[in-house]
């Protein structure tokens, strides 16, 4: 993994149908994660968000990956939606507890809040992100249209993530809602159901500013959303800003390459952005043919 001037990744670091593709030709499932890490310095922890891993795992994550790696996990669905953040302390503390071993392996914390989560509830919000370890980093992202009406209940919201150093995530559907599914495109048609379209906000409210796209499944009809940010990321990076960049498909077979056009795009604008490493099943097929 080269020293990226930010981290960059995917929402998941294992997929079978990477394998080939991405992953080398005959990569199994405990190959996937250390070559992922060969090319990216980020991923998305989204296997929390619904089960706790074993100790075991998070042991072998650590070994697996380099130091400047970071896991953004997702609180656990628990938390966020069944006890929607109160009287969870025992639970926070215990899932924060499995994950600290990873140490500088970790990113930010990420709190993925109810679609149902409304001003009616920033209460108990506030009070559990006041009581979070300061240890840890932590990105917060809301789906409810409360937080996006350019008003006092926005304007509270970004202020409470401001004070206690927190990202607001920056979370952009656009592109995936703009698409023209095919009539038997049932990934793309799933996924524009089931994720939010919410205005984008191109705010950050700590030095870590947090952006999770979902785009077209045509990777180049995205290149107008995925040029605006990497104008937004260069300026973030020439502020001395250290974004965390997750580059989402519908079907997330194609997230490697999106994350791959974003750099390429990043690259044209900012001498700060250093070459992606060859994938893996690339360099495999390089070294087949020095034979």
């Amino acid at each position: 993994m080269t020293n990226l001037s930010y981290s960059l990744g995917c929402p998941i670091w294992s997929n079978k149908n990477w394998v080939g593709e991405f992953f080398t030709k005959e990569a199994k499932p405990p190959d996937f994660l250390q070559q992922y890490a060969s090319v990216f310095n980020t991923v998305e922890g989204n296997t929390t968000f619904y089960a706790l891993p074993k100790p075991a795992s998070v042991q072998k994550w650590r070994e697996e990956t380099p130091p400047a790696f970071k896991f953004c996990f997702k609180f656990p669905r628990l938390l966020s939606h069944d006890l929607r953040l109160q009287d969870a302390e025992a639970e926070t503390q215990a899932f924060l507890k499995l994950l600290a071993p990873l140490a500088e392996r970790l990113g930010p914390f990420f709190l993925q809040l109810p679609p149902t989560f409304s001003r009616r509830e920033f209460s108990p919000l506030a009070h559990f992100l006041k009581t979070l370890p300061a240890e840890f980093e932590y990105a917060v992202e809301a789906r409810h249209p409360d937080f996006f009406d350019k008003g006092e209940c926005e304007a509270r919201f970004n202020d409470l993530l401001h004070t206690h150093n927190m990202a607001r995530v920056i979370f952009d559907t656009r592109g995936l809602h703009a698409a023209q599914a095919a009539p038997g495109d049932l990934v793309t048609r799933d996924a524009q159901r089931r994720k939010p379209k919410v205005p984008v906000r191109f705010l950050a409210t700590n030095r870590r500013p947090f952006v999770r796209f979902v785009g077209d499944p045509i990777i180049e009809k995205n290149e107008a959303h995925l040029q605006q940010w990497a104008k937004q990321v260069e300026q973030w990076l020439d502020q001395g800003l250290q974004p965390f960049v997750f580059m989402h498909a519908p079907d997330d077979i194609d997230a490697p390459r999106v994350a791959r056009y974003f750099h390429m795009l990043l690259r044209a604008l900012s001498e700060n952005a250093e070459n992606l490493p060859a994938w893996p099943c690339e360099k495999e097929q390089n070294q087949l043919q020095l034979f």
